[in-house]
């Protein structure tokens, strides 16, 4: 069996059980290399800002507390989501190489997802950090030191290990179709199980399942704090105290929206959006793995003055 693109052709067995191909975004390959170029300008922006934040926040000793320990967390998944997916796609991109083992696939499934729970669970301890320091601010210091926030930390990658790994383990014992093509830019988990020739009602559960318990839970908690803070906003008499203390959550929740917003529409246009086109739900899929950790370095750098003086000071010493 042959697969064409352009001029290229690349071949391909189909009875190799240990190969998948990986398309691109169908309908639209005349356009790769047109479609790669704002594609890795998000890519190469997106490592850029967050390896600045780590690096001025590991520099800065007056940093080194939690909410910017919390910034790295955010930092780090920023940079690990686009990494598990853009080299890839930029090879089908520019060179045309559209295989991936077996292996290989579920391998890009399970750090993709895992790094999603984990960017899911910071932004559920930095409402509780904002919670802490406006509701309970005396107590601030005690409650989140520097070696809690790095607990936290741990217990948010023990869950979501726990949690992603069954993906990979109940795909690998299903039986795949002949033809092996996966029509987008990545092994996401919906297109990879639409290929499966088994029974896959256990699997699409346990992804129904998983996507709205992650996702209920953790925006449960973030309301919960929310909702807690705004009362403890409302009791305040002063107006410069409620601008000061509404300030400080802004930054989380533009965060939280360009995050959370892209995550549930791609979900949902995946499972239920049978009317967008395919090459639409992929470019959106993508875009959510890129624009987020794009713009958070951005957000932050704005609106936190003391971040954004650091920076400033950072770039001025390196020039």
């Amino acid at each position: 069996m042959a697969v064409e693109n352009g001029n290229s052709t690349f071949n391909f067995t189909p009875s190799d059980p240990s190969t998948f191909i990986l398309t691109g975004i169908p309908g639209l390959e005349a356009a790769h290399i047109w479609i790669s170029i704002p594609f890795s300008m998000f890519y190469i922006i997106s490592l850029l800002g967050n390896f600045t934040l780590l690096c001025v926040v590991g520099k800065e000793q007056t940093l080194h507390k939690p909410m910017y320990l919390l910034l790295c967390m955010l930092a780090l998944t920023d940079i690990a989501t686009p990494t598990f997916v853009m080299p890839k796609a930029l090879g089908i991109f520019w060179f045309d190489l559209k295989g991936i083992t077996m292996a290989g696939c579920l391998t890009q499934m399970f750090f993709l997802h895992m790094v999603s729970v984990i960017h899911s669970a910071t932004l559920v301890t930095m409402a509780f950090d904002r919670y802490v320091a406006i509701c309970i601010p005396l107590r601030y210091a005690t409650i989140l030191t520097n070696a809690q926030i790095a607990k936290l930390g741990l217990v948010g990658l023990i869950r979501a290990v726990l949690f992603i790994l069954p993906l990979p383990v109940l795909m690998s014992q299903q039986p795949f179709c002949a033809n092996r093509i996966i029509p987008h830019t990545q092994c996401e988990y919906i297109a990879v199980f639409k290929m499966a020739c088994g029974d896959i009602t256990v699997t699409r559960i346990y992804g129904l399942v998983l996507m709205f318990v992650i996702n209920g839970f953790d925006l449960t908690l973030i309301a919960l704090s929310y909702g807690l803070i705004i009362t403890a906003v409302l009791r305040i008499g002063s107006k410069n105290a409620h601008q000061k203390a509404l300030n400080t959550c802004t930054t989380h929740i533009c965060v939280m929206l360009t995050y959370y917003t892209p995550s549930i529409f791609s979900n949902l246009t995946y499972r239920f959006g049978q009317g967008i086109a395919p090459h639409v739900q992929i470019i959106l899929a993508d875009l959510y793995l890129l624009i987020p950790p794009m713009l958070n370095p951005i957000i932050y750098g704005v609106r936190t003055k003391e971040l954004r003086d650091k920076v400033g000071k950072y770039i001025c010493c390196r020039r």
